[in-house]
C-alpha cells in the first residue's frame, strides 16, 4: 500500500512539474480560456473559418516570425518563383535568425521562399521585399494592401517583411487566422510549410533546412505553419493538422515559453480534431427550390454557386434549410452558418420580366408598374386626341356639305 500511494505521488509531481494541466494530461473534451498559456489564441476549421473556440481574439499583439506566413503567400502570388534575386548588402547583415546569404549572391525567389518559411531566414525576408517593391518600407505597405483585399483584416499593420519588433508592427490572433486560412489554401504554400527537411547550398552557408515548426515532427496529422519569437512578441505559433477532411488552424500569442506555445496549440488541435469534423452539405451547382410567392404556382429556383461545407459535431449531422431570402441556412448544435445562392427566376416571370422591358407588359417591381401606367395613360391621351381630330374634321366636312345643299337650293 506505502509503494502504491509513493507511485501515485510521484506520477502527480512529475504531471506538476511538467505545467501540463490535469485536464489536458486526460485529454479533455473541453477547452477553457484560463487552460492556455497565450494571451491571446484562436481555432477555426480551415475549410470554412467557423471559430470553434477563442480567447482575447482582438487584442492587438507583436507577431514576430508568423509575420513571415503572410510575407511568403504574398511572394508566392505576386512574385515570379524562377526570378534571380540579388542580395543586398541590407540583406546580408539582417539581424536574427538568418539563412547566411552572402552579399551579392543571386538566388532564386523559391529558394528564399522556403529559406524564409522553413528557417525563419529575416535576410531571406528582406531579400525578398526589396526584390519585389524596391525597398522594405515600400514592401510593407504593398503588404497590408494585399492582406486588407485578399483576406480582409482589419486589425493588422505590418511595418517589415520579417516580424523583428516595430512599435507599429501588430496584428490579432483572429488576424492571423485568417492569413493563414487564406494562405494555406495555396499549394506552394503548403508543400513548403509541410517540408520537414531541405538540403540547402548556399555560397556561405551548405547545410540542411529542418523546419523550425516542431509540430510537423511532434503532432500527427500536422500540415504546417510557423512559429515566432521576440523579445517584445514573446513566443507566437500558428499550426494547422488534418484528419481525414477536417483540417484545423490554431493561433496563440504572447505566451511565456516555447513549450506554453506548443502545448496551447496542441491542446486546441485536439479539441477541435477531437470534437468536430467537415462536412459537405452541397456541391457546386446543387439546385433548390421553393415557391415563388405565397398563393402563386411558380417555381423559384436557387443553385449553390461552389461546393459548400459545414463544421459540425463529431457524429451530428446537419440541418440545411432554405431560408425566404434565397439563402441556405445549416445549423449543428450550437454551431450555425448561412450561404449565398444563386437565385434562379421560374419561366413565367422572365417572360413577364422581358415583356415589361419591351413595354408590353409589367415586371414585378415598382419601376415596373409606373412605366405600364405612364404608358396607359399616352394610349388614352393618344385616343382622345384622335377622337378629337376626328370629331373637329367631321364637323367641318359636314358644314362643307350642308353649305353646298343650300347653295343648290337658292340657284
Amino acid at each position: 500500500m506505502r509503494l502504491l500511494l509513493t507511485y501515485l505521488l510521484v506520477v502527480v509531481t512529475v504531471i506538476f512539474n511538467l505545467d501540463v494541466p490535469v485536464a489536458f494530461a486526460e485529454g479533455s473534451s473541453s477547452i477553457t480560456p484560463n487552460e492556455l498559456f497565450g494571451e491571446s489564441a484562436i481555432l477555426i476549421d480551415a475549410t470554412t473559418g467557423q471559430v470553434l473556440f477563442e480567447k482575447n481574439p482582438h487584442v492587438k499583439l507583436y507577431p514576430a516570425s508568423i509575420t513571415k506566413i503572410a510575407t511568403g503567400i504574398y511572394a508566392i502570388e505576386k512574385g515570379n518563383p524562377d526570378d534571380v534575386v540579388t542580395v543586398s548588402k541590407k540583406a546580408r547583415y539582417e539581424e536574427g535568425t538568418r539563412v547566411y546569404l552572402g552579399e551579392g549572391e543571386q538566388v532564386s525567389l523559391r529558394k528564399l521562399e522556403y529559406g524564409l518559411l522553413m528557417h525563419s531566414g529575416n535576410d531571406a525576408a528582406t531579400a525578398i521585399a526589396e526584390h519585389m517593391s524596391g525597398s522594405t518600407e515600400q514592401f510593407a505597405e504593398e503588404l497590408n494592401a494585399f492582406l486588407a483585399e485578399k483576406v480582409g483584416v482589419t486589425e493588422t499593420h505590418f511595418a517589415n517583411a520579417h516580424g523583428l519588433h516595430d512599435p507599429e508592427h501588430y496584428t490579432t490572433a483572429a488576424d492571423m487566422a485568417k492569413i493563414a486560412q487564406y494562405a494555406m489554401k495555396n499549394p506552394i504554400f503548403r508543400e513548403i510549410v509541410g517540408t520537414n527537411r531541405l538540403p540547402w547550398d548556399g555560397r556561405e552557408w551548405k547545410s540542411e533546412l529542418i523546419n523550425h515548426n516542431k509540430l510537423l515532427r511532434d503532432y500527427p496529422g500536422a500540415t504546417g505553419i510557423k512559429n515566432g519569437f521576440t523579445d517584445q512578441a514573446m513566443h507566437t505559433l500558428v499550426g494547422s493538422a488534418k484528419r481525414g477532411d477536417t483540417e484545423m488552424i490554431a493561433v496563440t500569442m504572447k505566451a511565456a515559453s516555447g513549450n506554453y506555445a506548443y502545448k496551447d496549440v496542441t491542446k486546441l488541435l485536439d479539441f477541435g480534431l477531437n470534437g468536430y469534423e467537415t462536412k459537405q452539405i452541397a456541391a457546386k451547382g446543387e439546385r433548390y427550390s421553393a415557391i415563388a410567392a405565397p398563393g402563386d404556382t411558380n417555381q423559384v429556383s436557387y443553385t449553390a454557386k461552389e461546393d459548400l461545407y459545414a463544421t459540425v459535431p463529431v457524429g451530428s449531422e446537419p440541418l440545411v434549410e432554405l431560408t425566404a431570402d434565397g439563402q441556405l441556412s445549416v445549423s449543428a448544435g450550437e454551431l450555425a452558418m448561412t450561404y449565398p445562392l444563386e437565385r434562379h427566376e421560374p419561366p413565367a416571370q422572365r417572360v413577364q420580366a422581358a415583356s415589361a422591358a419591351f413595354g408590353f407588359g409589367a415586371a414585378d417591381d415598382d419601376s415596373s408598374h409606373s412605366y405600364a401606367r405612364y404608358g396607359l395613360l399616352i394610349a388614352w391621351l393618344g385616343m382622345n386626341l384622335f377622337l378629337i381630330g376626328y370629331t373637329f374634321s367631321r364637323s367641318r366636312r359636314m358644314r362643307r356639305v350642308r353649305q353646298r345643299n343650300l347653295e343648290r337650293r337658292v340657284n
